[in-house]
């Protein structure tokens, strides 16, 4: 069902310390690190990203859906913004991210940042 989760925090460097030691006991461990981010997760594939808070929409959460194709997040960002949610980003591919990445943002009706994703 998920795809990633997303946090904004604060403190980046602090919140690395306590993540890096928190997951490892699970398994998970420190995958990706760079200019105000950080992406934990088994080896290779990280799903839990931290992001230095910055002005920005929404409340600081982020959940990304995993999708089975590019038709359904295309249908799942028409059916939310046809139920009330918020237009933060179109659908389309995201090559800043991969060039397989195609994915569809909404803002929730309690402005959390929403997504659906499929990476074909």
């Amino acid at each position: 069902m998920y795809d990633h989760i997303g946090l904004k925090v604060k403190d980046l460097a602090a919140s690395v310390h306590f993540y890096t030691a928190a997951l490892a006991g699970l398994g998970f461990g420190l995958c990706t690190q760079g200019d105000g981010y950080a992406g934990f997760g088994p080896p290779g594939e990280p799903a839990l990203w931290l992001y230095a808070a910055k002005a920005a929409k929404g409340s600081g959460m982020h959940v990304a859906f995993r999708a089975s194709s590019r038709e359904a997040v295309d249908r799942f960002h028409a059916a939310g913004l046809e139920a009330g949610g918020g237009d933060n980003g179109a659908p389309g591919v995201r090559s800043d991210y991969s060039p397989t990445y195609y994915a569809a943002f909404l803002l929730d009706p309690d402005g959390h940042n929403v997504e659906a994703v499929c990476m074909r």
